[in-house]
């Protein structure tokens, strides 16, 4: 046998990688990048195949993306290690096509996949080490799971079942996910993009694919929708377009091994690169056009596209950088400097966009004022007059060496991050041909100057050479076609042509011509100089911060880094100012006051933000949050300036009047988000004691002017109590330095801790069953959403709360199997704890077309369900289900960022519980099947008689309710009585009124009893004469279809029927529901929580010793 190929051993890899690489090539040619972290508790592996959508047949749009759902469906092979009480030899007989999910989840593990245009990628993720010594042999040796995950994962690409048992869900799964998308105004203009370009390059194909295209069309024409997806694997997936990655904690020997064994069998069949070089998206046709898209959201944006060169090789230099940082700056002198100042602008981006292999898009993207939008032509010949200052020097080395010593910085410190993220995106970078030993680094560092590339980059960027887009709800409003996939309204023109003759003049102004306001721009201050980073030795990182000042006005917590060593940090403030959130308008006056100081800063904070230190300024309902984080080095200069514009704001009426419409905007457009994410904001804002909801600060903006938000933000910034952490490379002196300067910038009064905002929650009492519903603004939207909740206690109850997370391990994979996958009844199907401030509870949440009322009774029948599997289970697998959550809760953190997180949240929080996984840790433990089962029963049966719940019912505007108006249930009954008697003369058979009224008497039409309506029918044409069992059945046929369209017309919501013996588990019969009518009687009627009292005393955090 032909032997294992090494490729590389040595990758360039950033100053603190503790890791080892190496690069393997198989002998059927698949290429392997093998990663030895002896660190990592999380081992992951993926395989990127080079094809995607672009492959796609002309008639069978998203197979390719099809195909990435099909192939997770069950393989021949389940792998070496058979499920308790099987046989290994019967694992081949018998494949569980949701075993793999099963095998991840048991070792806290996942899975996804994405298909690209021309890519797929499969990854997943699992413990890097079996709970025992005893677990996973294999010939006598020791494996951990990664070696069972690769097993199954490898047999994807072997021996892939494409089960016809499963095609049709999954083709519901991917037409589901298309549904999803309908509304989205970024899948939309993406789509619009792609259909108004040359029909003769892939990128004219619709990728998602839908029912239509990828079974009622192709059946249509007689095609056997298996035997296609077969076909497209055959053809398509070969070992030799395939790049994995495998990330694990084995030698890289062994893990060279383990890949050899089980990917040796991918068959090589020696296919070429994807490419399309003699062709491109934009043909002679599609350029000098304009484009006039109407939006869903109510958004303004101007989109410049340019034909370019694909950069592919090109990674020495990159000369789309040098573009994109000086097209894309925001600094004075910038594109978006002038525009802004013209009021025409609120933000730009500019940068190369890859298509494939032989194409790529330069993209400038604007976000238009009102003015603006009026305006575009203005901004267009901006843009141009700027390229033609670029044009009109040779490229500027001081500049390149600029973002070049960024790019090297930045890859230098560079941190870990989730180990499939990594490995997701190596694989994907292994398609690239780049040298292999810069397959970490190659998209990061710029290796050289190269003017001749720059100029050439440049000269793509030409006033013959674009399309133009311009996108708003209101201009020009003479939209004439409808785009076929996403139904976006759309007109489509030749540029005018004293346009596209000012366009050119602006392409060819000299410095004379052009504004004086455009520039190239200064040399940037904040690059960091001091990188220096003090490392010392530590056994075990500490787990809490010191808190280092503690007085009336300040809290001030630190932390010097001892796990990364990396020369950056972050400083987290919290101004505590109970006039933040006292009011809807003061809430809107504060979100302005943040929006106008963020606008004032823009110019100056760009240098920063491009230099690694960036900041944000918003508001929560305890005060105004400040987060600065990044580089050190020039820390508190950014501090400072950010403090100094928040004191002195100088609110200016037309900067006022362009925030506040976008904040308008904003406000409004959170109607057409998608119906997953509304919901959850209406079950958070109904377990609040106080607060507030998209439609009240709505309500409060027309109101607000200019000198409302002057007399009102210095109250803001005039009594507060501020709470600080700093964490990172600062010592304790600096961390100090941070709260004088704010209290010195500031100079506030101290807020008395009797001021001090407190958080509460509301209480469900026991037996409690509430629903709420709402309408869904978008009446384009499809798709109602559920949030099923039940209240569990407070999280501070580490019983409760390990018992609740330990429910949500275990019913994760059975949920998503059961309700998405088996039932089919949405893309978008989440399980598991949610945590408030002060309660928490067990959540089922669930976007589908299906009605609210039937999801709740899906949610109850798998609840019931999984009760029988709990008591079902093997004590084996629960103690995997608890190795399996204690392995996640103990995962170590990955980076900077990520602890700062924690332990802020820890501390705004107000737990002050640093330790709290620990803790969660340590009462999972002692956990028994038993103590799992009674809490089951108490909190989360469907039947239990002390369980709590609120269920959040978000109906879309195309649901029968909305439809049906004021249609009383005596009058529905009144119109399907006439139309089943109309349609029954229509096929030839007498009717009897009075006959069929009585038949009817005991039917629940207006409730959707479909199965009594088409007995009822049944029953009558059995009195009605000489009807042979054919007729009756045709009959009955055709008058289900008409049902299926009449009833939801007049307002009926017609339940599916589960049939009695299918494998769908059924629903309980549970008590009524109280409907919320009127919140504020709603929460006047429960009970608040305690507030958040911190686990440990103050004194025990404190620190007065003078340094580290």
């Amino acid at each position: 046998m032909t032997p294992i190929e090494r490729v590389a051993d040595k990758l360039e890899a950033p100053a603190l990688d503790s890791r080892a690489y190496r690069v393997i090539r198989l002998p059927n040619k698949l290429e392997a990048l093998l990663v030895h972290d002896p660190e990592t508790d999380k081992a992951s592996a993926a395989v990127n195949v080079n094809v995607g959508s672009f492959s796609d047949p002309d008639d069978m749009a998203g197979l390719a993306h099809a195909l990435e759902h099909m192939l997770f469906m069950g393989t021949k092979k389940v792998g070496d290690l058979a499920p308790e009480g099987i046989e290994s030899a019967d694992c081949w007989q018998h494949p569980k096509e949701n075993a793999y999910n099963q095998y991840l989840t048991a070792n806290s593990g996942y899975s996804n996949a994405y298909t690209a245009a021309t890519e797929t990628n499969y990854f997943f993720e699992v413990a890097a080490s079996s709970r025992s010594s005893t677990e996973n042999l294999t010939n006598g040796f020791t494996k951990s799971p990664l070696y069972g995950a690769l097993d199954r994962f490898a047999q994807f690409f072997i021996a892939p079942l494409f089960l016809s048992s499963t095609l049709d869900r999954e083709l519901k799964a991917v037409d589901s996910e298309n549904k999803k998308n309908l509304q989205s105004d970024n899948w939309r203009l993406s789509q619009l993009n792609k259909s108004l370009s040359n029909t003769k390059h892939p990128y004219h194909h619709f990728s998602t694919g839908n029912l239509e295209t990828l079974r009622d069309e192709p059946r249509k024409r007689g095609v056997d929708v298996r035997e296609e997806f077969m076909k497209f694997h055959a053809e398509h997936y070969s070992a030799n377009r395939m790049k994995l990655v495998v990330l694990g904690r084995e030698p890289l020997d062994e893990l060279e091994e383990w890949v050899g064994d089980l990917f040796s069998d991918v068959q090589n069949k020696d296919l070429p690169q994807n490419r399309w070089d003699g062709v491109q998206p934009y043909s002679e046709n599609e350029v000098l056009t304009q484009v006039f898209a109407k939006p869903v959201m109510d958004t303004r944006l101007l989109d410049i596209n340019f034909p370019f060169q694909d950069e592919e090789k090109m990674y020495a230099t990159q000369p789309s950088r040098y573009l994109s940082h000086l097209i894309g700056h925001e600094g004075p002198g910038s594109i978006l400097a002038y525009i802004k100042a013209n009021g025409w602008a609120n933000g730009l981006t500019a940068g190369a966009m890859p298509i494939c292999p032989g194409s790529a898009f330069f993209t400038v993207s604007i976000k238009l004022t009102e003015d603006g939008l009026e305006e575009y032509e203005e901004v267009v010949k901006a843009v141009f007059q700027y390229i033609s200052l670029l044009k009109e020097f040779p490229p500027q080395q001081w500049i390149v060496d600029e973002v070049k010593g960024m790019a090297e910085v930045d890859f230098r410190f560079q941190q870990k991050s989730p180990a499939s993220s990594f490995t997701s995106r190596l694989s994907s970078v292994m398609q690239k041909p780049l040298p292999r030993e810069w397959l970490l680094s190659g998209s990061s560092r710029i290796r050289k100057f190269d003017s001749e590339a720059i100029t050439k980059a440049l000269s793509y960027l030409r006033t013959d050479n674009y399309r133009l887009t311009i996108v708003s709800q209101q201009f020009p409003g003479n939209w004439d076609q409808k785009e076929r996939w996403y139904g976006t309204e759309y007109r489509a023109e030749a540029i005018p042509a004293d346009f596209a003759e000012a366009i050119r003049k602006a392409g060819e102004d000299t410095a004379h011509d052009r504004p004086q306001e455009l520039h190239l721009p200064h040399k940037n201050e904040f690059i960091p100089t001091k990188l220096t980073v003090e490392k010392k030795k530590v056994d075990e990182p500490t787990k809490s911060p010191k808190l280092i000042r503690n007085d009336v006005g300040i809290r001030t917590w630190w932390k010097k880094d001892d796990r990364f060593w990396v020369p950056k940090a972050n400083v987290l403030l919290m101004m505590n100012n109970p006039l933040v959130a006292a009011t809807p308008a003061n809430a809107v006056k504060t979100k302005l006051y943040c929006e106008l100081v963020k606008d004032a800063l823009v110019e100056y904070s760009y240098d920063a933000e491009i230099a690694g230190l960036d900041y944000s300024l918003g508001s929560s309902s305890m005060g105004l949050d400040i987060d600065i984080g990044g580089y050190n080095d020039k820390m508190s200069v950014l501090l400072e300036k950010v403090l100094v514009s928040m004191r002195d704001l100088e609110v200016k009426p037309d900067r006022f009047k362009i925030v506040k419409e976008r904040l308008v905007r904003g406000y409004r457009n959170w109607d057409f988000q998608q119906p997953y994410r509304q919901v959850q904001d209406f079950t958070s804002w109904l377990g609040k004691e106080r607060g507030w909801i998209n439609e009240q600060y709505l309500a409060e903006l027309p109101y607000l002017t200019p000198e409302d938000i002057s007399t009102f933000y210095p109250q803001l910034l005039r009594q507060v109590h501020i709470e600080a952490l700093v964490h990172g490379n600062m010592y304790k002196e600096d961390a100090l330095r941070v709260t004088d300067l704010i209290e010195s910038t500031l100079k506030p009064r101290t807020l008395p801790q009797s001021q001090w905002q407190v958080s509460r929650n509301l209480i469900l009492p026991e037996g409690s069953d509430y629903t709420y519903e709402h309408t869904l603004g978008d009446p384009a939207n499809v798709n109602h959403c559920i949030e099923y909740y039940l209240f569990v206690g407070s999280p501070a109850d580490y019983n409760l709360r390990a018992k609740l997370l330990l429910l949500g391990q275990m019913t994760d994979e059975p949920a998503f199997d059961q309700l998405r996958t088996k039932e089919q009844l949405g893309y978008i199907v989440f399980t598991g704890a949610r945590m408030a401030a002060t309660t928490m509870g067990y959540r089922v949440l669930i976007q589908s077309e299906r009605s609210t009322a039937y999801l709740e009774q899906r949610i109850n029948a798998f609840l019931a369900f999984f009760s029988k599997s709990l008591l079902a289970m093997s004590d084996d697998g629960f103690e995997s289900h608890k190795q399996s959550l204690i392995t996640k809760r103990l995962e170590k953190i990955k980076n900077l960022d990520q602890e700062s997180n924690r332990l802020w949240s820890h501390i705004i929080g107000e737990y002050l519980d640093f330790l709290q996984r620990e803790k969660e840790v340590a009462h999972l433990r002692p956990l028994t099947k038993h103590d799992l089962v009674e809490f089951y029963n108490h909190y989360i049966h469907p039947t239990s008689p002390a369980r709590a719940k609120l269920s959040v019912h978000a109906i879309a505007r195309s649901a029968p309710k909305i439809v049906g108006g004021n249609i009383t249930p005596v009058e529905q009954k009144e119109k399907v009585l006439g139309l089943v008697g109309k349609y029954l003369t229509s096929a030839g058979i007498q009717v009897d009124a009075d006959k069929l009224t009585r038949q009817f008497a005991a039917v629940d039409v207006a409730g959707g009893d479909q199965p009594a309506i088409i007995q009822a029918i049944t029953d009558y044409l059995g009195t009605a004469g000489d009807l042979s069992p054919e007729k009756q059945a045709e009959v009955i046929g055709q008058g289900k279809n008409l049902l299926a369209t009449v009833l939801p017309s007049l307002g009926v919501d017609v339940l599916p029927v589960v049939d009695a013996n299918s494998s769908f588990p059924a629903a309980p019969d549970v008590k009524g529901t109280m409907y919320i009518e009127n919140v504020h009687v709603y929460k006047a009627g429960l009970q608040a929580t305690a507030g958040p009292r911190p686990v440990a005393e103050l004194r025990e955090f404190e620190d007065v010793e003078p340094k580290l």
